[in-house]
């Protein structure tokens, strides 16, 4: 019973913020969180499970997708809300303050963000450090990207960079080359580009595998393809032993005050569970796959497993259901 009126209390004080602008909340909800964890503040899990993915020990299927803690500086907070991993990043090579504010927009009626951040964050030493320091266990993904003024000739350098400094600390990396926020990023994609990044960063990864424990990499793809170019992007990802997807990132808008961005919560499930259910198709049954993008409630969590998930993540229904949503997901009976 005491669970329960902590966490309606704590859903209540996740509806307050939103009278605040929607980045000033992300930080002070981020804030009111560490501080209701030094309190006591926890969301347990009623039954103790251990599933093993990649050689991984989660203790569920739910995970924090990245973005909400781009540079370390939460992960103890974060891991007490009784989530089976977290994604931390996307974090890049240099220190870079992003996209000019205003950035980050709630459609309410919609139960949406908007995002154009651009990958702001500390730098990938910064990130390292704080990892270093965490007192959890929880399984740790980390995001890694390049910078904004970095061409893209030279932005396999600023992947190789991450991935080298992330690797001793990672569970898992994902290869963040989706986001529609940093200009002509996506287009890393392109046979120019796509091929030579996948298979330089998999040869650093077998390379790093032989001083450290074997972290394996994730791509995660943009929603914004069609099935066409899904294969041809799964026939390299297959050809070059990349370990796994994450499917998907947030999806491009131009019709908002923002002028661009990338829309997240309940209008992205539709889109990114049909490109889940491509993708199974296309890898077969045993491929991991990681799914995000929508998942609002229990029902949208399990369909995403039943669409062909092996793990799903959750960030927008966070900022809009608060713990509670964890709490059922991870206690669903």
């Amino acid at each position: 019973m005491l669970k329960k009126l902590v966490l309606y209390f704590v859903t209540l004080c996740t509806s307050a913020m939103k009278i605040f602008p929607a980045e000033f909340s992300h930080e002070l909800g981020l804030i009111s969180l560490r501080l209701l964890c030094l309190l006591g503040f926890r969301v347990t899990q009623n039954n103790d499970t251990n599933i093993i993915f990649k050689g991984i020990s989660f203790k569920n299927k739910l995970g924090l997708a990245a973005g909400l803690d781009k540079n370390g500086d939460y992960i103890d907070s974060l891991a007490s809300l009784g989530f089976g991993f977290l994604e931390l990043g996307t974090v890049t090579p240099r220190p870079q303050q992003g996209n000019i504010k205003p950035r980050l927009f709630r459609i309410s009626s919609q139960e949406a963000l908007v995002n154009s951040l651009g990958f702001n964050n500390k730098g990938v030493d910064y990130l390292v450090e704080r990892v270093s320091v965490r007192k959890s266990s929880i399984p740790l993904g980390i995001s890694i990207g390049k910078n904004f003024d970095t061409p893209l000739k030279k932005a396999k350098d600023d992947y190789l960079i991450c991935l080298e400094k992330v690797f001793p600390y990672a569970s898992y990396v994902a290869i963040n080359i989706s986001s529609p926020n940093t200009e002509g990023l996506r287009d890393l994609f392109n046979k120019e580009y796509f091929s030579d990044l996948i298979s330089s960063l998999k040869l650093k990864q077998i390379e790093l595998s032989k001083t450290y424990m074997y972290v394996p990499l994730f791509l995660k793809i943009s929603p914004n393809i069609d099935n066409n170019f899904l294969k041809q992007l799964v026939e390299v990802i297959l050809e070059e032993n990349i370990d796994g997807i994450i499917c998907t990132n947030t999806s491009n808008i131009h019709n908002h005050p923002s002028g661009k961005g990338g829309i997240s919560g309940k209008p992205l499930l539709e889109l990114s569970t049909e490109i889940l259910v491509t993708l199974r198709s296309l890898v077969g049954k045993d491929f991991p796959i990681i799914a995000s993008g929508g998942v609002m409630d229990l029902a949208d969590f399990q369909r995403k497993l039943d669409s062909g998930a092996d793990l799903v993540q959750i960030y927008t229904g966070l900022i809009y259901k608060g713990p509670a949503l964890i709490d059922r997901i991870i206690n669903a009976d």
